[in-house]
């Protein structure tokens, strides 16, 4: 695969609850290939890559689950929630700081400092 078929496999394989971004593909698979893991070969002026025979028995040894098998029904239905919601939030702040006043915006700021400090609430429980 190149790293675009990459990127897209792992959102596909994930529910859309992961798509790396090509800021974190590409310099992994310079590593992986640094490391002789896999190779890479121009074709239609794209890298493709493929594991080479140490990659593969890397990944046999590993042993463990692959990440996206840890991903069930309900992390995808909450992931979705949590992005509809963030999107929701996004589009009010985007109106707050076009239309909004002053202390409008100032609250806004306010909010957003307070639902930070209660997420990391949540993780410190």
């Amino acid at each position: 695969m190149h790293g675009y078929e990459m990127i897209t496999e792992l959102e596909t394989r994930t529910g859309g609850v992961w798509r790396p971004s090509p800021g974190s593909i590409y310099p992994t698979l310079q590593l992986l290939e640094d490391e002789g893991l896999i190779i890479s070969e121009e074709s239609g002026g794209r890298k493709r890559f493929t594991l080479t025979e140490a990659g593969q028995a890397e990944a046999t040894s590993a042993g463990e689950p692959a990440p996206w098998e840890h991903v069930g029904d309900e992390t995808v239905e909450n992931w979705h929630d949590i992005k509809d919601a963030a999107f929701g939030a996004m589009n009010a702040l985007r109106q707050v700081m076009m239309t909004g006043t002053d202390e409008q915006r100032q609250r806004a700021v306010e909010v957003i400092v307070d639902a930070k400090r209660k997420l990391y609430a949540i993780l410190a429980d």
